[in-house]
C-alpha cells in the first residue's frame, strides 16, 4: 500500500449498511433480496472500524433515506421502484430502525443521509468531511457496483484520496462486484481490510 496521511485526516466511510438492507428483517430481506456475502460484512468490517476509532480516525456512515411523501407513501426514483418493487411505507425512513446503521457497526462518529448512489449528490458529505479535516477515504459496503463505485467516483473528482476494501464490498454477485472493483482501479487504490489493518 502507498503511504497514507495521518490517522486523523482519514476516515473509515461505511456505505449504506443499514438494517433495511441487511438485517433479517429488514425491508430487503422481506422482499427476498438477500446476499450471503453482503450480509457478512458488518463482522468482517468491525475489527477496522473499532481500530480506526482507536487510532484516531473517523467512521462515517452514509444512509441511504426515503423520505415521505403523499399518504406517507415513501418518494422512490423509478429506477428503484422497478428493481425493487416491495420497496413500501416506512422503509427507509428519516430516524427510522430501517435507516440506521446495523448494529455491529453502531454507532457512526458522523452519519450522513443520502438520496441516490452517490453519497455526495445532494447530501452534506463533502461539507462534513472537510469540516472534520479528512483527506483520505477507506471504503467499504454495498454495493460495489452501485453506492459504493458512484462515492468513489465522486471522491476522486474532490481530490480526495479513496482506498476501496476489496473484501469489505459485496454486490448481489461475485462477477458484478469483480467488475466493479476492476473498474474502480484507475480512480483508487483496492486493498484488502488485513492490508489496511497492517497499515495503522
Amino acid at each position: 500500500m502507498t503511504e497514507l496521511p495521518a490517522m486523523e485526516t482519514r476516515a473509515l466511510l461505511l456505505v449504506d449498511l443499514q438494517n433495511d438492507f441487511i438485517h433479517p428483517d429488514g425491508a430487503y430481506a422481506r422482499g427476498g433480496a438477500k446476499s450471503a456475502a453482503i450480509a457478512a460484512l458488518p463482522a468482517r468490517l468491525k475489527p477496522l472500524a473499532d481500530a480506526f476509532r482507536a487510532k484516531g480516525g473517523l467512521v462515517v456512515a452514509t444512509l441511504f433515506t426515503l423520505s415521505p411523501g403523499r399518504g406517507g407513501e415513501p418518494i422512490v426514483s423509478p429506477h428503484l421502484r422497478a428493481l425493487r418493487p416491495f420497496i413500501g411505507k416506512g422503509d427507509f425512513s428519516p430516524g427510522g430502525w430501517g435507516q440506521q446503521l446495523v448494529d455491529d457497526l453502531a454507532p457512526a462518529d458522523i452519519a450522513v443521509e443520502k438520496v441516490a448512489f452517490s453519497a455526495f449528490y445532494m447530501s452534506r458529505l463533502e461539507w462534513v468531511l472537510r469540516k472534520s479535516g479528512i483527506e483520505h477515504l477507506t471504503v467499504g459496503g454495498i454495493v460495489t457496483n452501485g453506492g459504493v463505485a458512484s462515492t468513489v467516483r465522486e471522491a476522486h473528482v474532490r481530490d480526495l484520496g479513496v482506498t476501496v476494501l476489496e473484501d469489505g464490498c459485496a454486490a448481489f454477485s461475485p462477477k458484478i462486484h469483480d467488475e466493479a472493483i476492476a473498474g474502480l482501479k484507475p480512480v483508487a487504490e483496492i486493498a484488502t481490510i488485513a492490508a489496511v489493518m497492517d497499515g495503522l
